[in-house]
């Protein structure tokens, strides 16, 4: 049989309503109280009723939109099959989900979406940003004036109203990869950042973490002017090309999206696969093959499953239950990987 809340109530000393809001987080109830009732909930057992929430889902109309920009890149894939699980769990309990992709970064896009959303009485939006003024500011005006929570993935504007960020410490991620580079390359020499696109902000916070970090705790190396593929593998080898016409006696290579490929690939071709230190993100399957080959020393790795996933679900919990996210940031962790534990 079932816990029911009435026997958590007996069991606490309390009124089943208190129990109903202590479960909730809604209304006032004491912290100590509301820590007894959740200890007792969890000591019975007890599950919300999945015929209950998909009753109330369904009383609310609720609509979650999901907006995915870069989708085309290999990483966006592995994020999409977190998008895809949580659909069907929360149309599975009486929502509705509408999952949008766009290939590349088009702010402009992404507000037609929006205004699209909100034309559908849309109830919450969970989107990757691109650093746009007009879009910002959409961003505060859905989470404002119209009472539609924003959550963002994988990329972050900081400086809006959106509810939460799921997603890497992009930083923390980039002053990772400048501590590996300090270490493999000696600390000296000259050291390239070969990134994607210039508007997207997880991308700009890596470069901005390396930078900062080399420049702090490696004064000897040297970086050159940060070099933009647009995520176009062919676009990446032209790059590495002119960069070692450049500087022949370039000694590392920072990557801070996608593009592997393209990159390693030139590499190979010009014989410095091996001469040239590569740091790179996520554990993709083309990747750690060329972790194995020894064209990329390392990779430092975010869980795309999970930024996938967690933020339809942070909305689906919010617009069902009322249950806040706790946090502003959700950061998946920094994981390095290098050919000796794939």
């Amino acid at each position: 049989m079932p816990v029911t809340l009435q026997q958590i109530a007996e069991a606490a000393g309390v009124s089943r309503g208190t129990v109903d809001r202590a479960l909730k987080n809604r209304g006032r109830v004491k912290p100590e109280v509301a820590d007894k009732i959740k200890k007792i909930a969890e000591e019975l057992g007890y599950q919300p009723s999945l015929a209950g929430r998909a009753l109330a889902m369904a009383r609310r109309n609720v609509k979650i939109g999901v907006i995915q920009q870069s989708a085309q890149t290999p990483f966006m894939q592995q994020v999409y099959e977190g998008i895809l699980a949580a659909k069907q769990e929360a149309e599975s309990l009486g929502g509705n989900v509408d999952v949008y992709r766009i290939n590349g970064v088009d702010a402009g896009r992404v507000l037609e979406i929006m205004e699209e959303l909100k034309d559908n009485g849309v109830s919450g939006i969970a989107l990757t940003p691109s650093e746009d003024t007009m879009l910002k500011k959409t961003i505060d005006t859905f989470a404002g004036e119209y009472g539609i929570p924003i959550v963002t993935f994988n990329s972050d504007v900081e400086d809006t109203k959106r509810l939460c960020f799921v997603g890497q410490n992009t930083v923390q991620s980039g002053r990772t990869a400048a501590g590996l580079m300090g270490e493999i390359t000696g600390g000296a020499g000259e050291v390239a950042v070969i990134s994607g696109h210039n508007s997207n902000p997880a991308l700009n916070n890596r470069i901005k973490g390396f930078c900062r970090e080399i420049s702090g705790s490696y004064p000897d190396i040297k970086l050159v002017k940060t070099r933009y593929s647009y995520d176009d593998d062919w676009v990446a080898a032209k790059i590495v090309e002119e960069l070692l016409l450049e500087h022949p006696k370039l000694k590392g290579i920072y990557i801070t999206g996608s593009t592997v490929k393209g990159i390693c690939e030139m590499l190979h071709n010009l014989g410095r696969e091996t001469e040239i230190k590569v740091i790179a993100n996520d554990f993709l399957e083309e990747n750690k093959e060329w972790v194995r080959s020894g064209a990329l020393n390392f990779l430092i790795g975010q869980d795309s499953y999970v930024q996938g996933y967690e933020p339809v679900m942070i909305l689906f919990k919010l617009l069902l239950e009322d249950e806040q996210p706790g946090s502003s940031d959700r950061y998946t962790e920094i994981v390095i990987k290098n050919k000796y534990n794939l």
